[in-house]
């Protein structure tokens, strides 16, 4: 609860200055044209080992990360959206999809399928930019998304979610590529009596380039919930997640290279938290693609 006053005071300390600084700056004489691009930021393949904590408390999360046994794991993830920017704003629309089985099939016993990764998340947003200082954009921004899965998790029902964020973001910077504050609503209908929460939000995304053909990247998000309608012994409290991930150029746009994945989270029910811990190297293929 805390931690989200704080959140959202700091969106608004940001936002006093940049609003003085659009009204003090002069306008450039010639606004750049507008762009459209496909950005595949990702598609490939992740081979990890995954430990996950407390997984039998969670059982019955539809978080699958949070249920999944600790294992070798083969992952697919597809990451890319549709880049719409002019001068004075960015629209975005995004697909993330990332899968993730197991088989099992011991001598003595009956076969196992366990889930490691199950998402597919659908999001468009809008962001305004209200000035610029050396390529780095700074603005507020909406967005709404759709979160579900491809398949139901363990016991438990089928991930179907609708997430609103409103706040503020630097944006578009040569290494800081996102960096935002926001408040979120979302509407979960994953169970027969759907829920509406509130929360707030810290994410980033970055990219540093540490010598020719070595890139290091890190993403992730704090999502701190304070509010629901009803009462969900499944619902979590928080929910954080970071990766960080070093590509090396194999040729021209396929990469190869380590990464630590790293999600934990606490249901309202549950007096232990659960993480799950991935370590393993990722192949992927990234491209970017100019339609005007």
């Amino acid at each position: 609860m805390s931690f989200t006053k704080y959140l959202l005071a700091g969106a608004l300390f940001l936002a006093l200055p940049a609003v003085a600084a659009e009204s003090a700056a002069d306008k450039p004489a010639e606004q750049p044209a507008s762009t459209l691009k496909a950005n595949l930021r990702r598609l490939g393949f992740d081979f990890s080992s995954t430990t996950v904590k407390n997984a039998r408390i969670y059982q019955n999360s539809p978080v699958s990360q949070f249920n999944a046994d600790s294992q070798t794991v083969i992952k697919g993830v597809f990451d890319g959206a549709l880049e719409y920017d002019r001068s004075n704003l960015n629209w975005t629309n995004s697909l993330l999809m990332e899968y993730g089985k197991t088989k099992l099939k011991p001598v003595n016993g009956p076969d196992t399928t366990n889930e490691s990764a199950d998402q597919i998340l659908l999001t468009s947003e809008y962001t305004h930019k209200l000035w610029s200082h050396n390529g780095l954009d700074f603005g507020p921004f909406v967005s709404a998304g759709y979160q579900t899965e491809f398949t139901e998790s363990q016991d438990a029902p089928r991930t179907k979610i609708i997430r609103g964020k409103a706040g503020v973001k630097l944006f578009n910077g040569n290494i800081l590529k996102d960096l935002y504050v926001a408040g979120v609503y979302e509407y979960d209908m994953t169970y027969p009596d759907h829920v509406s929460k509130s929360a707030g939000e810290l994410g980033w995304r970055a990219e540093y380039t540490l010598r020719e053909g070595v890139l290091f990247a890190t993403d992730g998000y704090y999502r701190d919930y304070f509010s629901y309608s009803r009462y969900v012994a499944e619902d979590l409290e928080y929910d954080l997640k970071a990766t960080a991930r070093m590509d090396v150029i194999l040729m021209n746009n396929l990469t190869f290279g380590p990464y630590v994945s790293y999600r934990q989270g606490k249901s309202r029910v549950a007096d232990k938290k659960a993480s799950n811990t991935q370590i393993g190297v990722s192949l992927t293929y990234k491209n970017l693609y100019d339609i005007f």
